[in-house]
């Protein structure tokens, strides 16, 4: 976007005016239409402070608020953007009529204000960039695509489909481990309750017959001392331990590395983060390949969705082995993250010219073992909740009647 001054004659007085335009003669041809004003001249001039303070202003506002938009009305608002555009409306009504049917407060504060930017001459990509940790790095570049190829109105419907895509994982992931989340919870609290209030009345009782315990109840009654003295400090240093991590998380780069990369380890989590992430990867960067994106800036902006750095360093690879020369044979490879069949079918549509068709055929290969480990996720767990379920039941059970049975032979004694 560059700058440019207009002097101009308006009531016998002379005047100027600074707008953003991308080139020349758009800026004079847009001034043109103004009324009750006369064209003198125009010059290229570098952006004003009064700019410059706005831009940095909306920034730091926007960065405060850091905060990714909710998809669905999002994804709502894109559908009808795109429906409107193509039936070649103006971009400033389809602008309009969208905010009109947005209900979420920060989106409609979101396109608003790009509603705003675009009427004072800036490009759909420069306005919504300003809300980038907002609306996703995908979101940009598919503005950005739309705008250099003219086909705006599918950019951003092939956009919808990509969030749509990312929406449905997630609430797939929710809906299979609401289960085994409300167990464990359960599990928790009755083995509270069971602590804190049923242990100390058979305690007791122990201590007045002054019978020997056997090792189950000792166990009870050591977990009840303990969260009954020490439970305070221990919740304290849990929430000191959880926080320090996540600030280290959040600053230190090595240890968000090996953080990440020593979840992808863990029993189901591990399986589940490497197929979303990668699965994700391959589907946006097939999406924007396929748009017209060059290929290096489809790579970058798919990686940059991967949110488990590990993986996101290693996907890296890939662009490093384009930038070399080399194919993307060789970069899946030199990644280490993809089995042999995977790179042969990229060998296979690399040699054909058939690219975009293999790597929808990848992407779906990941989609349908992704689906199938998160629909099979409570089925999985199972075995560990059943064995957590029994060992608590079987704690239970042995601390709290094996005394009872050495209490009423002393009682009979």
């Amino acid at each position: 976007m560059k700058y440019f001054e207009i002097h101009y004659l308006k009531d016998g007085q002379r005047d100027k005016i600074t707008l953003p335009y991308a080139n020349k003669i758009e800026a004079i041809n847009s001034f043109k239409q103004k009324k009750n004003s006369v064209f003198v001249h125009i010059q290229e001039v570098p952006e004003p402070i009064s700019f410059k303070i706005k831009r940095y202003g909306l920034k730091i506002k926007n960065i405060a608020k850091s905060k990714n938009v909710p998809l669905e009305p999002y994804i709502a608002s894109l559908r009808q953007l795109a429906v409107m555009l193509n039936a070649g409306l103006p971009i400033t009504m389809c602008f309009q009529d969208t905010i009109s049917a947005i209900d979420e407060k920060r989106l409609k504060e979101i396109f608003t204000t790009v509603l705003r930017e675009v009427e004072a001459g800036a490009s759909l990509f420069e306005s919504f960039k300003i809300f980038e940790e907002e609306v996703g790095v995908i979101s940009i570049a598919m503005f950005d695509l739309g705008e250099k190829t003219g086909m705006l109105d599918n950019s951003i419907d092939k956009l919808a489909d990509i969030l749509q895509e990312i929406l449905d994982n997630r609430m797939r992931l929710k809906k299979a481990t609401r289960y085994p989340i409300i167990v464990i919870v359960a599990m928790m609290i009755a083995f509270a309750i069971v602590i804190t209030l049923v242990v100390p009345e058979f305690k007791s009782i122990f201590d007045e017959y002054k019978t020997a315990l056997p090792f189950p109840t000792l166990v009870l009654i050591w977990i009840e001392n303990t969260i009954t003295q020490y439970g305070l400090y221990l919740l304290s240093g849990a929430i000191i331990v959880s926080t320090s991590l996540s600030l280290l998380y959040k600053k230190s780069d090595i240890f968000k590395l090996l953080f990440d990369k020593y979840m992808l380890k863990f029993y189901i989590v591990g399986d589940i983060i490497y197929l979303s992430m990668v699965g994700r990867f391959i589907y946006v960067f097939n999406k924007l390949s396929a748009s017209g994106l060059p290929i290096v800036d489809s790579l970058k902006t798919a990686i940059s969705i991967v949110e488990n750095v590990y993986l996101k360093e290693q996907l890296n690879k890939i662009v490093g082995a384009i930038e070399e020369g080399r194919g993307l044979k060789d970069g899946f490879k030199r990644s280490e993250l993809f089995e042999n069949m995977v790179i042969q079918m990229v060998s296979a549509g690399e040699s054909s010219g058939a690219m975009s068709a293999m790597l929808e055929k990848i992407s779906i290969i990941y989609k349908k073992k992704y689906s199938y480990l998160v629909d099979n996720v409570a089925t999985m767990i199972e075995p560990l909740l059943i064995a957590g379920i029994a060992g608590f039941v079987l704690l239970l059970s042995l601390g709290i009647f094996l005394p009872m049975w050495s209490l009423v032979e002393a009682v009979g004694n």
